[in-house]
């Protein structure tokens, strides 16, 4: 089924998203989470695993992908560590053949010739090549996990681009929606008519450049 809400979110920046975040109030915007190239993109509905230190017998580091639906965006909380990763060119393959969206993860990546070469989005805290395997292990699937600070929840919409990523609560995806296609179309006309001949001050000051993210009283 077409998920209307997550293609209009689609043709939008993160940058423009944060913005309508604010002006809503919530926070959504990823600190630290970066792409693992420029250019990527990436928009869809979170699947969420949380991970946790092994356990003695250890156990494993999941086979969670087999659930993934295609246009799913995969959100692994492996707490910020960057001393083994618990995403690599196995799964890379795998997610890129389903249609998975992409993959954010609380922590760090290995394998990344292959998502370069193939195109896959990737967003982490950076590459390490040592594996989690009886290292870190599955603790929750579909729960809710924190990612660069931010709370993210099962079905929440996941946006990706060049300047890192963004997730939209459900409970509040429309309104910041319509409040990021108007800032969008606001930003436009400023640029229009900055290269128009206005100052910028000008501008700014005809569209409302200032409040366009600032939260209403």
């Amino acid at each position: 089924m077409t998920d209307t809400l997550a293609q209009r979110f689609a043709v939008l920046g993160t940058a423009t998203v944060s913005d309508a975040l604010d002006k809503h109030g919530r926070p959504g915007s990823l600190l630290g989470i970066a792409p693992l190239a420029d250019g990527q993109h990436m928009v869809g509905r979170a699947f969420t695993v949380r991970y946790v230190s092994a356990q003695v017998p250890a156990g494993t580091v999941g086979d969670f992908i087999d659930q993934v639906e295609p246009g799913q965006v995969v959100v692994l909380d492996n707490d910020g560590r960057v001393d083994c990763t618990v995403w690599g060119d196995i799964l890379t393959a795998v997610a890129h053949h389903r249609g998975i969206s992409g993959t954010v993860i609380e922590g760090v990546c290995r394998d990344t010739h292959r998502a370069l070469s193939i195109g896959y989005p990737i967003y982490s805290r950076g590459r390490f090549m040592r594996t989690g395997k009886d290292r870190v292990e599955v603790a929750e699937e579909q729960g809710p996990v924190t990612i660069g600070g931010v709370t993210v929840r099962s079905g929440d919409i996941l946006l990706g681009d060049s300047d890192g990523v963004v997730a939209i609560p459900q409970d509040v995806e429309e309104q910041v929606l319509e409040t990021a296609e108007l800032i969008h179309a606001r930003e436009e006309s400023i640029l229009a008519a900055a290269l128009g001949g206005a100052t910028i001050a000008e501008a700014r000051a005809r569209y409302g450049y200032h409040d366009l993210q600032r939260a209403e009283a």
